[in-house]
């Protein structure tokens, strides 16, 4: 079979010519040519008693036949050899064959009568039977195809632009290759498929929407290729950014050269004259159109192509691609795709595409190809430009170019990415750079507050920004700018000028040393970021900063210790709004130092011993930061602070009072002074009405509890001498963490009710206090290396989560988390959530047998881990390493359960602090992957001898398609660093099994690393006698999620809520007395 690139011809036509040629084909022609379709010309070409070679290869080398049967059509052998050629090649290659009876009747046609018989029977004579029999088969098969009938028409123009559009459709039917194999592609177009809605009538406009370089065009380009052919007139217009108003026309100029091209375009004829703004509406109003603006930049474009749907037939579908949200929300397109970013899986399958001709780097260049996807932010366009400049090159120059890239754009991202920032006003322009430089993937609110004395307008230039595709605002107020366009505008301030010390911003390390070492920075100067761990030590003079007046945001950071050191105390610092300086190598602050235009003062390592003298117009201040400035003695009068949100003062070791000042920081929320071993004097009797978390652990001069707020929901006083009395418990009725625990803690009588999160953790009690057993609210209990804690007994039912590790000398655990009727009449009914997430209990190496039993077989959601020597009996599957292969759970009709559970135990060897990381694949027998499942720790597990690692899952998700018939399931398991499985074991937990064991039964969920997935409710166990015994469990599921469909439906007819309950309880009841019947 020919190839459609092999065919030179889109159609081949077959007449007799005295009948049609000087009418109706010479119309049809001139249609074709306005499609660009191209037909075979037989002119030359001598007819004689046989069909010509030539004509024979036009007909192969054609991919659509159109057969014009006329009167005198059979009267011609040659005609008829052609019918039988065409047939022939229809046959064998698939040709599309389309008939055309030019004032003949088709039963004429097919019964060979009348004056198209008559032709046919002069043409037979003399002719052998067997021609006469082929063309008679041939006249017969064509006549019975569905074609276009002159005489049906009265308008035989219409007729031949009908039969042009439909050979154009045909034409465009072949799929093309163009897309295939294109990452992402078929994802997006089904999702833009969704929005454009094809099966409804109304006229519809859709957006394409996202940042320049995310693939817009290459999308609207695969849809316009998959949708034309079901549109008879069609365009594409391409990059109309910039097109309007940018040649010295007028708008009204402008809109007319926007209507002339697409008419153009739309209708197929050259440069159209258009006259009228209503020139579109005229010619399309009553055609069902499909158009595609690209790049859209302009709102009055939209006016101009596609001003209103009444300008176009039912069933038209208009396509905008566009970086500006705005221009499609002020056209009223409510249907609007977002173009999200490809996964890093796909964006280095997108590089190396065009970097190695194949979906993934070619060896020794894998860590390469992820470090430059990473640079290129997995923007498409970037990864397709730096791939293709990078084909070829050896991993020499990839690295040297992977240097280049970290610093520069390549000059064709530039220019694609500039235009959006070149159409913003200057002051947009400004809050761009500002984000690029100093407030990428940081908060609108801290934004807007460091740059509240500027002139900018940061909420409303924000919105402008993201609505053309600039930054992205989450939903929960983070800005995030593209690190190809955060490198854009480090570009555009490059240029401002080649003196550094002339540029707004500086942030290159070497910069920054020149422009300080020499005293070079000027007024231009708003913006300093030097990262220390870039950069070798050097020395600055105290005059350093005095050139920079406007200079606004000081941030030096990177490193615990200053490269930049000082010769002398600093002379001079502007007016900032930001001042974060790690590591200050300087004692003091300048004299002439005016804090006031501070919003946040970061100086943590730092040398200060004391900040600025008397009180201080503070009223701008949100934070300040001066953790680990061992040398700081004391804190200045923060009277006038009056807006301080956070203080910050984590070990500062030499400090020794609280200023009595804080009394008046009534908007501070966070109060953290971890690790002040000095300190001593805290204010008393105060109420400061915002705090909520304080944290004073490891002050261990601290005596008195700090009464400085009843509105405190997060205190640490860990490690300190505090004792908890009632009184304490009085003042702090909000409080939901308390971290209490400590050497000094041996009993405890008081914990206010409100708490849902006790860390006990390194205290000396012996046994859980009786004051906790009350607390119904708590969920977690630490209880960290309580080295004397020898029972762990009466605790809340509430706990979901319990941590014991290193507790050596805990013997006896006793707990109970259920409501045993609940289980009975529930847990095969629907899914119970149980509250236990996880006990940990590493190193708890005196725990007797009892306890370890009550720990394995305990509900919990996530996991268990204990210290043992070997896999208990109840995981009746076993076997050393990391892998089991065990029978498949089977039901009555011999098929694999999709949700039968399973329960997993792992004994792990000693490790060495590493966080726990647990993988289980499940596959067939065959290597097939059924599905992936993940547990992990977010504390750093040390265990000193062999530990049980117990976890559970579904057999298989309910809602996964395994598709396998083998008999055997593998399990294997992997851990993360260097713990090592010594042995594994898996139980099929079954019904029977729940039913038996009461609350010891196992009920673990987990994440999957495939797909979100619910679990069933049934157990099943794999023995032959559970059949009926499922198939009667799987009966009463379908009976009890009936009666829950029809509560449904009362609940919003009727109140009583309390008789559906009723009803649930007399089914159920009725089919526990079914089932003790059937199975006496």
């Amino acid at each position: 079979m020919l190839q459609q690139s092999s065919r030179r011809y889109h159609v081949f036509l077959s007449f007799h010519g005295p009948d049609v040629r000087r009418s109706f084909l010479s119309h049809l022609h001139k249609h074709f040519a306005s499609k660009g379709i191209t037909t075979f010309k037989d002119q030359g070409i001598e007819r004689g008693h046989t069909i010509r070679h030539e004509l024979v290869q036009a007909i192969r080398e054609s991919r659509v036949s159109i057969v014009v049967l006329s009167k005198k059509y059979a009267s011609s052998s040659w005609c008829l050899d052609e019918l039988v050629e065409i047939l022939r090649c229809k046959e064998d290659q698939g040709q599309t064959l389309m008939t055309v009876f030019y004032e003949v009747d088709p039963s004429d046609v097919q019964k060979q009568g009348g004056d198209f018989g008559s032709g046919f029977a002069k043409t037979c004579e003399r002719k052998t039977e067997e021609e006469k029999q082929r063309w008679m088969r041939a006249l017969t098969y064509v006549a019975n195809i569905a074609g276009e009938h002159s005489l049906n028409w009265d308008d035989e123009a219409e007729m031949i632009k009908k039969i042009a559009a439909d050979v154009s459709n045909k034409l465009n039917v072949t799929p093309s290759k163009d897309f295939d194999g294109m990452v992402g592609m078929e994802a997006h177009l089904r999702k833009v498929n969704s929005c454009l809605r094809l099966e409804c009538d109304e006229v519809k406009m859709i957006g394409i929407i996202g940042p320049a370089g995310i693939g817009k065009t290459t999308i609207a380009r695969a849809l316009f290729n998959q949708l034309s052919a079901n549109f008879q007139l069609k365009c594409f217009i391409e990059n109309l950014k910039g097109s309007y108003g940018n040649d010295g026309t007028d708008d009204y100029g402008s809109k007319l050269c926007l209507q002339s091209q697409l008419l153009s375009k739309i209708l197929n004829q050259r440069d159209m004259k258009v006259h009228h703004l209503g020139a579109i509406k005229e010619w399309l109003q009553d055609q069902k159109v499909f158009i595609v603006l690209d790049d859209v930049d302009d709102l009055e474009q939209l006016d101009a192509l596609a001003k209103e749907p009444s300008w176009f037939g039912l069933g038209s579908r208009i396509v905008v691609t566009t970086e500006d949200r705005k221009i499609l929300k002020a056209h009223w397109v409510t249907d609007i795709y977002l173009v999200n970013y490809p996964s890093e899986e796909e964006a280095l399958e997108i590089l190396s595409l065009y970097a190695f001709k194949q979906s993934s780097p070619s060896d020794g260049f894998e860590e390469l190809a992820k470090k430059i996807t990473n640079i290129c932010g997995n923007l498409p366009l970037g990864l397709r430009v730096v791939g293709s400049s990078l084909r070829g090159e050896s991993r020499d120059e990839w690295a040297c170019q992977l240097s280049k890239l970290e610093t520069s754009l390549d000059r064709k991202l530039e220019n694609v990415l500039r235009m959006g920032y070149d159409k913003l006003l200057k002051k947009d322009q400004s809050l761009f750079l500002h984000i690029a430089f100093f407030f990428n993937n940081e908060a609108i609110v801290h934004v807007t507050t460091i740059l509240a004395d500027s002139d900018l307008d940061v909420r409303n230039g924000l919105k402008t920004l993201a609505d053309k595709s600039l930054v992205y605002v989450s939903t929960n107020g983070w800005i995030t700018m593209h690190c190809l366009l955060q490198q854009l505008g480090r570009q555009v301030v490059y240029e401002q000028s080649d003196q550094p010390g002339k540029r707004q911003f500086l942030v290159e390390a070497e910069d920054i040393r020149n422009v300080l070492a020499n005293e070079t920075g000027t007024g231009s100067v708003v913006g300093i970021s030097l990262d220390m761990s870039k950069i070798d030590e050097f020395f600055i003079s105290g005059r350093a900063f005095e050139g920079m007046r406007n200079l606004r945001f000081l941030k030096i950071y990177g490193s615990h210790f200053s490269t930049l050191q000082m010769s002398e105390n600093m002379e001079y610092l502007p007016r900032l709004r930001l001042l974060h300086w790690d590591s200050y190598p300087g004692t003091l602050l300048p004299q002439t130092f005016r804090p006031e235009c501070l919003v946040e003062f970061h100086m943590a390592y730092s040398k200060l011993e004391k900040l600025w003298r008397g009180i201080q117009p503070l009223t701008n201040l949100k934070e300040i930061d001066l953790g680990y400035s061992k040398n700081l003695i004391e804190i200045p009068d923060l009277s006038k602070a009056t807006n301080l949100k956070t203080l910050t003062l984590t070990s500062c070791t030499s400090l020794v009072e609280l200023p009595s000042s804080i009394k008046n920081l009534h908007k501070l929320k966070k109060l953290m002074m971890m690790g002040c071993v000095k300190l001593q004097v805290v204010p008393t009797n105060i109420n400061l009405a915002s705090l909520e978390e304080v944290d004073m652990s490891d002050c261990s001069l601290l005596r008195s509890y700090p009464d400085i707020s009843t509105n405190i929901k997060d205190l640490d006083v860990g490690n300190t001498k505090l004792e908890v009395h009632p009184s304490i418990v009085e003042r702090l009725p909000r409080l939901e963490w308390f971290r209490i625990g400590s050497r000094n803690l041996k009993r405890l009588t008081h914990v206010p009710e409100s708490v849902t999160h006790l860390d006990l953790s390194n205290s000396d009690i012996e046994k859980i206090p009786d004051c906790i057993t009350s607390l119904s609210r708590l969920e977690s209990l630490f209880v960290f290396k309580c080295r004397k804690l020898l029972t762990l007994q009466g605790l809340p039912s509430s706990l979901k989560y319990i941590d014991a590790t290193d507790c050596g000398s805990l013997e006896r655990v006793s707990f109970y988390f259920g409501d045993p009727m609940k289980d009975f009449m529930f847990h095969n009914c629907f899914s119970f959530q149980y509250p236990i997430r996880e006990l940990m209990f590493q190193n708890c190496l005196n725990l007797d047998e009892e306890s370890r039993r009550v720990l394995i077989q305990q509900r919990v959601y996530e996991y268990v881990c204990l210290p043992s020597k070997e896999v208990p009996a109840e995981f009746t599957h076993k076997a050393r390493g990391n892998t089991l292969i065990i029978p498949m759970v089977m039901d009555c009709k011999g098929t694999f359960f999709a949700s039968s559970r399973f329960k997993a135990c792992l004994l792990l060897s000693p490790i060495k602090y590493s966080y726990l990381d647990i993988t289980c694949r499940l596959m067939t027998a065959g290597g097939v992957t059924i599905m992936e499942l993940n547990w992990d720790s977010m504390n750093v597990s040390h265990f000193i001898t062999e530990h049980l690692f117990i976890c559970g899952a579904n057999l298989v998700r309910e809602s996964l398609n395994v598709g396998v018939t083998a008999n055997e399931i593998v399990f294997e398991f992997s851990c993360m660093d260097n713990a090592k499985i010594i042995e594994c074991g898996v139980q099929i937990l079954s019904e029977e099994t729940e039913s038996n064991s009461g609350s010891e039964v196992d009920y673990f969920e987990t994440e999957a690393i495939t797909d979100d997935h619910t679990y069933g409710n049934e157990y099943y166990e794999p023995e032959a006698a559970q059949c009926k015994y499922t198939c009667f469990w799987s009966w009463l599921k379908k009976l009890w999620s009936r009666e829950e469909n029809d509560d449904i439906t009362e609940e919003n007819m009727n109140p009583h809520y309390d008789l559906k309950m009723m009803k649930k309880v007399f089914a159920l009841g009725i089919s526990l007395l079914l089932l003790y019947l059937i199975f006496p």
